[in-house]
């Protein structure tokens, strides 16, 4: 007896609907017209069916916090740390679990069962750290929650920083985090990168720094965390995130740069929905982008994914958590509109983001964990395309979230018709 089989699903790289056969959390089976009983079936429809999409970079103790105290009236990233420093002392345990309740309710029924999400470790309490330690615990059959030590403040610049950093790792955060651009100078950035990485190759732990957040050419602390990383053997258990000071570089010293990342085996998150906002604010025109370069990152072979970053807190006012919603910016910003370029941002908020996070028995092939989402299109263009609805989300062979299917109804004249976009 199966627990679920989804019938008629689309999925990428066959050219004929399969079926999907779920047993005691696993894929046991997937192939054309599998026999056999259920406790449940689904219908596909002829749908995309892909495993769940993956956040690689977020702020869940900041989420829904935006206007409290105040909004971000000129919009930009110091003005958002500005106000996230006047809030924290007004942070209750209870106010803070329930916006990251309710955001991971949107979480699901957006499809997404992975999210790394950072924490501020440079408030002395340590009260954010516990409350999602709990939340992870709490929400841990439902989705994947990987919890990074971020001391937003910066590690040697916030009174404590580095011992209020080993405490949270010692509470059972996953990550080592950082935030070398922050510092004081850029030498300080350097040895907050150095004892960083000391830190979490001690502990066995994985790193995912914050890393060269500005339009400054000649910051330069993705050099150090590569050479940190090559240094202690850190290979493919560090991420570098937001990069976006690479959108300035001079392109001859890229040119070195992106294959000694490639060599240590960085993996590199872009978030392009906040930063597309966040940047650039010093120009007049021409305004830079500010994103990190991720179709020459990609070409080097370096393991790139996506975050949504923020959902309406101090430093981004929008936002539902839909990483299609991210791809999607991706492909604009990042002048990837090409047939397997834009594959390659579906893969970057799937794929990319399991690799990032260092996941088990993700993918939707025999023997992995009966998770995925059953998307309103039948191809990854025409679901970054459409952003489309989640029709069904299943954990472990179990549908938790289902959205109707979105259509409209239309008369030119010759009466009603369905329209879908598609």
């Amino acid at each position: 007896m199966l627990d679920l089989i989804v019938r008629n699903a689309a999925i990428h790289g066959e050219r004929e609907p399969q079926d999907i056969a779920c047993r005691n959390g696993k894929i046991v089976e997937i192939g054309p017209a599998i026999r056999g009983e259920a406790g449940q079936e689904v219908d596909a429809g002829g749908n995309l069916v892909t495993p769940p999409f993956v956040d690689s970079h977020f702020h869940m103790d900041a989420t829904l916090s935006m206007g409290m105290p105040r909004l971000n009236q000129d919009g930009t990233l110091l003005e958002g740390i500005r106000i996230w420093g006047e809030l924290k002392p007004d942070l209750t345990a209870e106010g803070l679990k329930a916006r990251a309740m309710k955001l991971l309710s949107w979480s699901v029924a957006r499809g997404n069962l992975a999210i790394r999400t950072h924490v501020d470790t440079t408030d002395p309490s340590l009260m954010a750290v516990d409350v999602l330690l709990e939340v992870r615990d709490e929400m841990k059959d439902v989705v994947d929650i990987q919890l990074v030590a971020f001391p937003q403040d910066g590690l040697l610049r916030s009174p404590d920083g580095v011992r209020l950093m080993h405490a949270a790792l010692d509470r059972g955060v996953d990550v080592v985090g950082g935030i070398p651009h922050f510092e004081r100078t850029m030498e300080q950035g350097r040895e907050s990168v150095r004892i960083l990485c000391e830190l979490a190759a001690g502990r066995g732990l994985m790193v995912d720094m914050h890393c060269d957040e500005s339009d400054d050419p000649l910051s330069r602390h993705i050099e150090t965390l590569t050479f940190e990383t090559q240094r202690l053997g850190l290979h493919g258990r560090v991420a570098g995130s937001h990069l976006t000071s690479m959108h300035s570089m001079d392109n001859y010293y890229v040119s070195k740069l992106l294959p000694l990342m490639a060599e240590a085996r960085i993996n590199c998150i872009c978030n392009p929905l906040v930063n597309m906002n966040l940047q650039g604010r010093h120009d007049t025109y021409p305004k830079r982008r500010g994103l990190m370069r991720v179709p020459e990152l990609m070409a080097c072979g370096v393991n790139v994914a996506l975050g949504h970053d923020d959902v309406m807190d101090p430093w981004y006012p929008m936002g539902t958590h839909d990483m299609l919603e991210v791809a999607h910016m991706g492909a604009h910003a990042l002048h990837m509109t090409g047939v397997t370029q834009q594959e390659s941002l579906f893969d970057a908020v799937t794929a990319n983001g399991a690799k990032t996070l260092g996941l088990t028995g993700y993918g939707l092939t025999t023997g992995c964990n009966a998770d995925m989402v059953v998307l309103q299109a039948t191809t990854k263009m025409e679901a970054l395309r459409l952003r489309p609805a989640r029709l069904f989300v299943i954990r472990r062979g179990r549908v938790i979230a289902a959205t109707p299917e979105v259509a409209a109804s239309v008369d030119l004249g010759t009466g009603p018709q369905r329209v879908d976009f598609r």
